[in-house]
């Protein structure tokens, strides 16, 4: 069903919802990847601090002076200055000169530059302990530096000075973060598929009730049509000529009656359909429900009802039984050309034939389709596709029956309707 405003409706609440989930998700992992990447950012920097400091400190230890002169020998083979970036001493000069680089790996040029190496200098001074700086060496290019001082005696008198490029810490860091914003994506994008889905499984049964009430309203509008028309006409015939008002009267009762029980039928198959009734079968004769039924049809003196060799007996409904065959009459009377209609019944069938133009055979199975439309159907002169033979395929399902059309001997249409009798044959 498309079209309705509460469907329509219902489907705008869905997009909302699916745009309310997704959002929410895309909140929690914006958060979670935010934190993520500044905890992973402080984690590298922290490790890249420790190593470099550890490497400092570790050499710093190695070194001594022998008669003035610092031993930078242990630099050279020390496992701790494997694998850094920049590694390198430096000592005071006793004439007060400035800093003089003892040894440096890979080359003095990786130092830090000369107006840093003043400025880390001073605050070793000043501060007696390791530092940890951010500068440029010589070349220009930023480096994390590690400073451990030298003591000669109580004098600081050289540091061990340990640099480590960020560059490859941070483009590891930029790959995580980029891996985690397109997971983050990924993740929303599944969050909405799946939002989407759960709450289309949530409203279905909200839509299938409004489809089922739509549905509702279109057979009884079907239904109850063609009764309430002639309850008019009856009356009106009745008041507009006097004598006629015992005779108007008694076909107003007639079809008052007809309308209660096509009420009570409709209530049951609603009942049915949404699940609080359940069908309940009955033995009944179907060839005295068949003539009922018809005798209550307006035009029924147009339609010849044979009666069988022997009673029909089936188990089934009767007011739904009855409302299936009044539909099959009716369709046949209706699109039948103005030809006469055969009512005939056998064990377990009903057999309702006109002289009509008939109907294609690829649109057969077409004009059983539960839907409602204004007139015959586009392709099929004379051919409706109302409720009324859905509503019959419906009834012969619920009674473990069948219904179908076909092409009658000698030209025009002819409809079926099985029910399996009682009791059942061998």
């Amino acid at each position: 069903m498309t079209g309705t405003p509460a469907t329509a409706r219902l489907r705008r609440l869905r997009w909302t919802l699916t745009l309310l989930f997704a959002a929410t998700t895309a909140g929690c992992l914006l958060v979670l990847a935010t934190l993520a990447a500044q905890i992973d950012a402080h984690s590298r920097a922290r490790e890249l601090d420790n190593d470099a400091g550890r490497r400092a400190g570790g050499l710093a230890r190695t070194l001594w002076y022998d008669n003035d002169t610092l031993n930078v020998e242990p630099l050279a083979d020390d496992e701790l200055a494997v694998g850094a970036d920049v590694l390198g001493a430096v000592q005071a000069d006793p004439s007060g000169g400035p800093l003089l680089i003892r040894w440096s790996r890979p080359g003095p040029d990786r130092m830090p530059a000369p107006a840093l190496l003043g400025r880390i200098w001073t605050q070793l001074q000043e501060t007696q302990e390791s530092l940890l700086v951010t500068g440029p060496s010589s070349t220009g290019r930023e480096i994390r530096w590690a400073v451990a001082p030298v003591w000669e005696g109580d004098t600081l008198g050289a540091a061990v000075i340990v640099g480590d490029d960020p560059a490859q810490s941070r483009a590891d860091h930029g790959r995580l973060v980029r891996w985690v914003a397109l997971g983050c994506s990924a993740l929303v994008l599944a969050a909405a598929a799946m939002g989407h889905l759960l709450s289309g499984r949530a409203m279905r049964p909200a839509l299938l009730a409004l489809e089922q009430q739509e549905q509702f309203l279109a057979e009884a509008a079907h239904e109850l049509r063609t009764p309430l028309a002639t309850l008019r006409l009856a009356v009106e015939r009745g008041a507009a000529r006097p004598e006629r008002a015992p005779q108007a009267l008694e076909e107003a009762l007639r079809l008052t009656d007809r309308l209660g029980r096509l009420v009570t039928g409709l209530l049951a198959r609603a009942r049915i359909e949404a699940g609080t009734q359940h069908l309940e079968l009955t033995p009944l004769r179907l060839d005295q429900l068949v003539e009922q039924a018809v005798a209550e049809l307006p035009g029924h003196s147009t339609v010849s009802v044979l009666e069988p060799a022997a009673p029909v007996v089936v188990r089934g409904d009767p007011e739904l039984l009855a409302q299936a065959v009044r539909n099959l009459v009716e369709n046949a009377l209706r699109h039948g050309g103005g030809t006469p209609v055969t009512v005939s019944t056998g064990p377990g069938l009903v057999t309702v034939r006109d002289t009509g133009p008939g109907v294609p055979a690829e649109r057969r199975e077409e004009i059983f389709r539960r839907g409602v439309t204004g007139g015959p159907a586009e392709g099929a002169a004379g051919v409706g596709t109302g409720t009324g033979l859905a509503i019959v395929r419906w009834v012969a399902g619920l009674h473990g029956g069948t219904a179908r059309v076909l092409e009658a001997p000698g030209g025009g249409l002819q409809a079926e309707l099985r029910i399996p009798p009682y009791p059942p044959q061998e």
